[in-house]
C-alpha cells in the first residue's frame, strides 16, 4: 500500500505566509504539519512508499525537504506542472497523476504478491491529528473494500461545506453527498481515503463518468455510486489549518 499525499494547493487564505512557501511544511513545534503526519504513517507496516504530489512552484522546496528526511519508506515527489491557484489541476487529477506515474506502473508485477499491494492510502497534507492511521488501514484490510473515514459533526452549517454519508451498522456506505443543502446524516467525511486495487479501473476512468476533479471527496462521492465503500469512524480529533488564526492556534496546541 502506497501513501499518496495531496499537497498541490496554494493556501491562498494564509496570505503572505504561504505566498512562496507550501502550507504542509509550515513549522509546528520541532516538526512540520506534514512531518507530524508522516511520522505516524511511516510506522505502518503495510505502507511501502510515500508519494507527495505538489505543484511546480513548490516542488523544489519539497525536494529539498525530502532530501533531509530519514523515513524508513522511500519518499517520492511528483510535480503536477502548475504554477498558480487558477491553473491548479484539482485533487482528483493530482491523485490520478500519482497512480499513473511510470515508476508505479513499472511495479505492477508486485501487486499480486501483497495482500494490500496496488492499494493507495490517500490524504490531504495539511491536517494535524491526535490518533494513528494504523486502525484505518486495519479496518480496510478487514473489510476488503475501498474505505473512507467519517466523524460525527453536529453542526448543519459545517455539514453543508463537506461530504456527508449515510452508513449501516457494519459501516457500509449507503449514500454520499458533497456539500448537501439538507444533510441526510451527521457523518462528515474528512480527507482520508483507502482505495483498494480492485477499484483502480474505476478510479482511472472516473473523469469520463462525471466525477468532479477539484476536491478529494469528489472521487469518494463517485465511487460510492459504483462500488462498495466502508466508513471508518475517526477515533480522535483532526485539526485543519485553513487560516492564519488556525495556524497560530495549532502552534499553541501542538507545541
Amino acid at each position: 500500500m502506497k501513501t499518496v499525499i495531496l499537497a498541490a494547493g496554494y493556501a491562498t487564505r494564509l496570505g503572505e505566509l504561504t505566498k512562496n512557501f507550501p502550507k504542509p511544511l509550515l513549522q509546528i513545534g520541532q516538526s512540520t504539519i506534514l512531518g507530524r503526519m508522516l511520522d505516524d504513517i511511516d510506522r505502518i507496516p503495510d505502507i511501502t512508499e510515500h508519494i507527495i504530489v505538489t505543484n511546480h512552484k513548490f516542488a523544489p522546496i519539497f525536494q529539498k525537504w525530502a532530501a533531509e528526511q530519514h523515513y524508513t519508506k522511500p519518499l517520492r515527489i511528483i510535480d503536477d506542472g502548475t504554477e498558480t491557484n487558477e491553473t491548479r489541476l484539482g485533487a482528483v487529477r493530482d491523485l490520478l497523476l500519482a497512480i499513473k506515474d511510470p515508476g508505479l506502473i513499472a511495479e505492477e508485477s508486485s501487486l499480486n504478491r501483497e495482500e494490500t499491494g496496488g492499494s493507495f492510502f490517500v490524504t490531504a497534507a495539511d491536517n494535524l491529528l491526535d490518533f494513528s492511521f494504523q486502525g484505518f488501514v486495519d479496518f480496510a484490510k478487514e473489510k476488503g473494500t475501498s474505505c473512507i473515514m467519517c466523524h460525527h459533526q453536529p453542526s448543519i452549517e459545517k455539514l453543508q461545506r463537506t461530504g456527508v454519508i449515510e452508513k449501516d451498522a457494519n459501516g457500509k456506505v449507503l449514500s454520499m453527498e458533497e456539500k448537501p443543502e439538507h444533510p441526510k446524516s451527521h457523518w462528515a467525511v474528512p480527507p482520508f481515503y483507502i482505495y483498494m486495487k480492485q477499484d483502480l479501473p474505476l478510479i482511472l476512468d472516473c473523469l469520463n463518468h462525471g466525477c468532479g476533479s477539484d476536491a478529494p471527496g469528489n472521487l469518494a462521492h463517485y465511487l460510492a455510486g459504483v462500488t462498495t465503500l466502508h466508513a471508518y469512524e475517526m477515533p480522535g480529533t483532526r485539526f485543519d489549518i485553513g487560516s492564519l488564526d488556525t495556524y497560530e492556534e495549532a502552534k499553541r496546541l501542538f507545541r
